[in-house]
Formats: structure tokens, C-alpha cells, sequence
């Protein structure tokens, strides 16, 4: 018989499905109209979301709207709901993201890294290094494949 202690595991819970802690993306917080935290709150709830096992299209709007509070974002989430109790079906997951995204986006990033990108050069720098950039410039700017093509030639 062993006299070895017995471990204890404290504030870790286990998803017996798959042996990995439950939660191990942590929750992203509320969002308070600040357009400049809106990209990097959106990535948390996409990875708290995602993490959660949250699917259906109903329960994934209405986690995001649990998560907007005070101020204008408040005033956005009240109407969201009437509009939503008032729909007898699902909202579409791609229209509520286009929607959010295009309301509670920093548009000054997006000129700026519009201008840095029409801007950008290769100049010494590697081709492999350039084109990252240049990829990262482009989904900050959310610019259409042919305009991001032509940009590309222009600055290579």
C-alpha cells in the first residue's frame, strides 16, 4: 500500500468527452462601445464561442448580445432583440457578423492601413517578409482580391 499523498486538482474541471479543461479559453469580458478594444474583443468571443462548443446561430447571437452592455452598444442590443422577437425564424449567422462588424468596427485603422498599404514597398526587404505584411495590411483593410493583386504588382 503506498503512502505516497493523493494529489488534489483545484478549480480545474474536466470534459470527461475529451480529457481537456472545460473552459480553456477564458470569457472575453463585455464590450462597452470602445471601436478601438471591438477587434480584439471580437476575437475572444469568436474563440470563447468556438471554445464553448456554441453552434446554433440563435445561441451565438444571443451570447454576443449578453456581452454588449451600456452606452450605445446597450441602445444596439435592445433593438436587436425586438427585431429578433419579432423574426418567427433564425437570423443568419453571416448577415449578424457583417452587421456587427460594420457597426462597432475602428474604421480610422482601416484608412490608415488602407493608406499604409497603397504606401508599401518592398524595397530590401524579403519577398517572404513583403508579401506577410502585405497579406496583414490587406485584412486590415478588408480590400477585394483584384484591388489587393494590383497593389501588390504596383509595390513589388
Amino acid at each position: 500500500m503506498s503512502t505516497a499523498p493523493a494529489l488534489a486538482v483545484v478549480g480545474v474541471s474536466k470534459n470527461i468527452q475529451i480529457g481537456m479543461p472545460k473552459n480553456m479559453v477564458l470569457d472575453p469580458g463585455w464590450f462597452d462601445s470602445d471601436r478601438t478594444k471591438f477587434k480584439d474583443w471580437w476575437r475572444g468571443m469568436r474563440l470563447f464561442l468556438k471554445s464553448n462548443r456554441v453552434m446554433e446561430t440563435d445561441n451565438r447571437i444571443t451570447a454576443i448580445l449578453a456581452h454588449l452592455r451600456e452606452g450605445v452598444v446597450g441602445i444596439y442590443t435592445q433593438q436587436k432583440l425586438d427585431e429578433l422577437d419579432k423574426e418567427l425564424g433564425t437570423q443568419d449567422w453571416d448577415d449578424f457578423v457583417k452587421e456587427i462588424k460594420t457597426t462597432f468596427s475602428d474604421k480610422t485603422k482601416a484608412v490608415d492601413a488602407e493608406w499604409k498599404m497603397e504606401m508599401f514597398k518592398q524595397g530590401k526587404k524579403n519577398i517572404v517578409d513583403f508579401i506577410i505584411k502585405f497579406k496583414a495590411l490587406a485584412m486590415k483593410v478588408d480590400t477585394d482580391e483584384l484591388h489587393a493583386i494590383f497593389l501588390l504588382k504596383k509595390n513589388a
